[in-house]
């Protein structure tokens, strides 16, 4: 039994799984049920433990050095290749593709582009007061979910961190704490919501708009409240219960940050956030869905500059979100190469993008079989970070967690996905000498 592990599937990276390994069989305790699926890979039929390249439309197996040498060879010829770093890896993978972004003059993009952009554009035009899951844990008093629903994306948000569990200063758990969701549809999280804001799909903005002229003692229309979808008594107990707090924190998603408005959107929230400590004190967050989408900001920004969307072409990093965004370049068909690590572009990215993927050289890491393998030009295997593969991992409020593993990979010859991209590095120099 392997105690203190940590999962590798949603932004909350809970630290208190344990999992038991026999022989082709996993059990696991406190996982939910993402989790549990994520640890079951490790004995999937499915999953990729040989190198291949494809011959003659079709994927086969080859040696480590051979699919090594086919994917430094089709990033050297590319005149303007891109690199793309996805999720459920470690941040050590992502120096890593950094450096090849660098050394060929490539673009690099990763998942926080797929959905939380506007949240970073938002954050670069107001700042967030933010705090960390156990500032929430311990003090808060009232949790808001904005255009989230962690029932289903995230499980164990509200029973390992914002909800349920006994805090320092929250001894009382679920019944010291009111729950506050802004949601246009009755979702799962909804249902248990002391305060349902149900206002109308795209009036996210409006709403933010007239709460914050309401904590600055302006007076509210009932047209405007009418427009947004909600009446003067839902709107009044909302306002009141933000005022009253002695701790809140807000933790807004994807049904903020994707519906119209969208950077605009998430900026104003911050803004009212930011005001909402003249009354009493606030955080915010992001939920971020997948696991160490923060730790791919986190390691972009300290080593270039800038978040994602970067650019080496100059030799030296240009950032230009919409310019240099992976969907963007394949959509305009700029990109003639592409490096694609633990992510399944094929199944998440808009048709125009997928259409052109299938057409240029494609280089994937990945554990198991997906839409983008399928058409890539090389498979290399993956290592399960967490599991197989030690490293760092950033939780979804930006706090950096040191991952230990507990077994080891099928395969010799590569330790991670760190040491894969790093022994990839070093045969694109050989290949370009």
């Amino acid at each position: 039994m392997h105690e203190n592990v940590m999962c590798p599937v949603c932004g909350c990276t809970c630290d208190d799984i344990k999992v038991e390994v026999r022989k082709n069989e996993i059990y696991t305790q406190n996982a939910c049920v993402m989790g549990n699926a994520k640890f079951q890979e490790l004995v999937s039929s499915h999953r990729i433990k040989n190198p291949q390249i494809k011959i003659n439309g079709k994927l086969q197996d080859t040696d480590w050095n051979t699919a090594l040498e086919r994917a430094a060879e089709i990033l050297v010829n590319a005149k303007n290749p891109g690199v793309f770093m996805g999720t459920e890896t470690i941040c050590e993978a992502y120096h890593e593709g950094i450096k090849i972004a660098d050394y060929l003059g490539a673009s690099i993009d990763g998942s926080f582009s797929q959905c939380h952009c506007p949240t970073g554009l938002g954050l670069q035009q107001s700042g967030m007061v933010t705090g960390t899951l156990g500032e929430t844990k311990n003090r808060a008093d009232l949790a808001v979910y904005w255009g989230t629903n962690p029932m289903s994306s995230h499980p164990r948000h509200m029973s390992h961190y914002a909800i349920f569990p006994r805090g320092k200063f929250t001894k009382q758990g679920r019944r010291g704490r009111k729950l506050v969701v802004v949601d246009p549809r009755k979702t799962k999280t909804a249902e248990m919501a002391d305060l349902h804001v149900m206002l109308n799909p795209g009036k996210d903005y409006e709403l933010i708009a007239v709460t914050r002229a309401a904590l600055k003692g302006k007076e509210t229309d009932d047209g405007a409240l009418e427009d947004i979808g909600i009446t003067r008594e839902t709107f009044d107990e909302f306002l009141s219960t933000l005022k009253d707090a002695k701790f809140g924190a807000i933790c807004f998603g994807l049904g903020l940050a994707s519906s119209p408005g969208k950077n605009h959107n998430t900026g104003a929230l911050m803004r009212m956030v930011q005001e909402l400590n003249d009354h009493t004190k606030f955080i915010m967050g992001i939920d971020m869905g997948h696991c160490n989408v923060a730790g791919f900001v986190q390691v972009m920004s300290y080593t270039t500059g800038y978040p994602y969307a970067v650019n080496f072409s100059r030799g030296y990093p240009i950032y230009s979100p919409g310019e240099f965004t992976n969907a963007d370049m394949l959509a305009r068909h700029e990109m003639d190469a592409l490096l694609v690590n633990c992510a399944d572009l094929a199944s998440h990215q808009a048709k125009k993008s997928v259409e052109w993927l299938a057409k240029i050289p494609v280089i994937s890491i990945d554990i198991a079989p997906c839409p983008t393998t399928m058409l890539s030009d090389v498979v290399l295997p993956g290592v399960i970070a967490g599991m197989e593969s030690e490293g760092t991992f950033y939780r979804m409020d930006h706090v950096p967690l040191r991952v230990n593993k507990f077994t080891d990979p099928p395969f010799d010859f590569t330790k991670s996905d760190a040491d894969t991209l790093k022994q990839l590095l070093e045969k694109i120099k050989q290949v370009k000498q």
